[in-house]
Parts: C-alpha cells; structure tokens; sequence
C-alpha cells in the first residue's frame, strides 16, 4: 500500500518551482522557442507524435519544452492531453501509394519504378562532431527538382506480379479493424491490434527486439523492401455528406521489410512482410517495428517460437513506454508500511537462522 506524505504540500510546491528555474536555465541566454523545437529538433517531435498517438507538432514541441526534453515524459504528456480530446470518427485508411514522397529508398531494386530518393538522412555522413554548428553559420540550399505527382508503385507489387510474396495484408470480409485505445488488451491479438501497438511502442524497445531477430533470437532473413517517407493526404466519411472530404495532409515513414519464407503445406515458397508506419520521419522505429512484426507473425506462418520477439504477451506488453515508466517510477513513492513489513519478516527470519545454527551447534557439542 502507498502511505501520502503527511505535511509535503510546501516541498512539492517548492519541487515544481525549483522544476520551472531549472527548465528556463540561464536568464541571460534567449529562451528557447516552440517554432525553433518544432523547425530544428524535427525527428524528436516526430517521435513523441508517434509514440503518444497524437499528430500535432506544436503540442509535442510544448510537451519536449515542458520536459526538458525527456522524452517519455514528453510522450507521457502528450498522451494524457489526447485523452481529453473527443472522437469523432475514424479516418479512411491511408493510400501511401499515393504519397508525396520526400524520401524513398529500396535494398532489392537499384532501379525503382520511379527512382530512389535519397532525401534528409544521416546514412551519408561521418558521424563526426561538427564545431561549425557551434556558431549559427549560413547553410548551403539544397538542389531540388519539381515533385512528382500521381501513383508511385511499391516494391511488393513488383513481386507480386509474378506471386512471389504473400498477399498485402489480407483480412476476413467480417474483420471490424480494432482499436487499441478503446478495448482492454487480450491475448492473442489480431495483427491490425499489434501494429497499432507496436506504432506506439519504445522505439529504443523495439530496435532491441528487432536487432535480436537479426542476430539469431528468431532468426530470419530480411531485406529492406522499400521505404518512404512522404506527406499523404487524410480523408474522413461524413455520413450527413455522403462523400469524403480531407482533413489535410500528414507526414509519416512506411517500410515495408521482405522475408524468407520456405514454405509450407499450405503455400509455396514466397517472400512475407514485415510492415511498420508511424507519424513523421522515424525511419529507425519503421525498419525495427516491421521487423517485429515480421518475427510476431511465426505462429500464424508455422513456424516455431524460440525467442523473445517471437513471444506477442512479451513483445506488446512491454513495448509501452508510459506504462513501463510508470511501473518503474512508482518505486518512488512512499512504500513505508510495506518495507517495515518486510524489515520485520527478515528480522524474523534470522531470529530462527540463528536459532536453528545455534541448536546444530549445542548437538554437535553434546555429541562430542
């Protein structure tokens, strides 16, 4: 049980004031801006967006300010504030075929219908620290070209043309897609329920599990099918309308990971997916969600479970950062009566350790 701490109303209050000097920092330097969060820490807002479910960079750009850039608490913020929000329905899914693409690159095909696109990514550089990014020095502007428009073919239908991977996410026709926020977890999940939560899980959780599949914990053997990241357009039904109409754009990364499969009595050998999406330009949490999902789907393809991230319960109950925080976290709280309930039961216990030594001993004496 937790035990309030009598008379603390003047140490919190003086907790969150000493909170506040510490998030505002030095006086004599410029505060710092939610549209400078929002412009120039872009892949952290992208990534408490996605793990707190909620699409708003300006909310999780506050989130970051108010956390001093802990971002789980971030998340934790953001989330709780998506709580209050009313729900009016839900949106139609999201064509990514149709996708204005910034970014977009395949590990199977060098010469993609419609080319690669190397895009904003670290994948190129040195990794070496950059001392000119110490002063605000004038930066270079970047070639671009006109975007393309229209339908851009995915590297799976390629495959599919001739029947060499499984089909795209194929559900029942009487499946009613879940919805994780609504209904209490059950086990064993349908996989539209474990993307939704895996699109909200750790991202440094899951590029753990996925970097075990690749090291022989569920061993497969992936490809980066394709990935790509890009604004696509959001539409929702209004039934008083008839029609949809578009609530705007947004921006996410779609991968989508192939896999070995050999076969079974039931299908032929063929490649299977691994699939991953999540809000922003997250591309790591992508290519590790598709690989976890990839490694979840070995029951459903006969094969057998030997590791961690082939276990669903394991995977989708620990992937959640805010509720691991605040397991973890409540060790802080006051747990007084249960400590001196444990103190006394191991005072106890030595009381008849030694008790029960000191009886061998008084035998052992007598016998000599």
């Amino acid at each position: 049980m937790y035990v309030a701490v009598k008379g603390g109303e003047a140490a919190i209050a003086n907790a969150h004031r000493l909170l506040a000097d510490r998030r505002r920092g030095d006086r004599s330097l410029p505060a710092i801006g939610i549209e400078q969060i929002v412009a120039q820490l872009a892949l952290a807002v992208d990534r408490v967006m996605a793990e707190a479910s909620l699409f708003d960079r300006t909310l999780a750009a506050l989130a970051i300010r108010q956390s001093r850039g802990d971002m789980i608490e971030a998340i934790f913020l953001l989330r709780a504030y998506r709580t209050t929000l009313p729900r009016f329905g839900y949106s139609r899914p999201l064509d990514t075929a149709e996708m204005t693409i910034e970014r977009r690159i395949s590990a199977t095909y060098k010469d993609l219908p419609g080319g690669q696109l190397l895009g904003p990514t670290f994948d190129y550089t040195h990794r070496l620290l950059d001392p000119s990014l110490l002063s605000d020095e004038a930066v270079e502007t970047p070639a671009q070209r006109a975007a393309e428009t229209g339908r851009v073919m995915r590297v799976s239908e390629i495959l599919g043309e001739e029947g060499l991977i499984e089909a795209d996410g194929d559900m029942p026709e009487d499946h009613e897609i879940g919805d994780l926020t609504r209904e209490p977890m059950e086990f064993p999940m349908t996989r539209d329920l474990r993307l939704q939560a895996l699109a909200r899980g750790d991202e440094g959780f899951l590029l753990a599990l996925g970097y075990s599949t690749q090291r022989g914990y569920g061993r497969n053997h992936p490809f980066t099918g394709e990935i790509r990241i890009g604004d696509v357009e959001v539409e929702f039904d209004v039934p008083e309308l008839g029609f949809a109409v578009s609530l705007g754009t947004i921006q996410i990364t779609e991968c989508q990971m192939v896999n070995q499969f050999k076969g079974s009595a039931k299908a032929p050998p063929q490649f299977t997916r691994g699939y991953g999406l999540v809000f922003g330009q997250s591309e790591r949490k992508a290519m590790a969600m598709s690989l976890v999902d990839r490694a979840l789907r070995a029951e459903e393809l006969g094969e057998d479970i030997t590791a961690p991230a082939q276990d669903e319960e394991f995977v989708i109950s620990h992937s959640d950062n805010v509720q691991a925080t605040g397991f973890v976290e409540h060790l802080k709280l006051p747990h007084y009566v249960d400590f001196q309930a444990e103190l006394d039961l191991v005072r106890r216990m030595r009381r008849e350790f030694e008790a029960t030594r000191n009886g061998g001993e008084d035998m052992k004496e007598a016998a000599e």
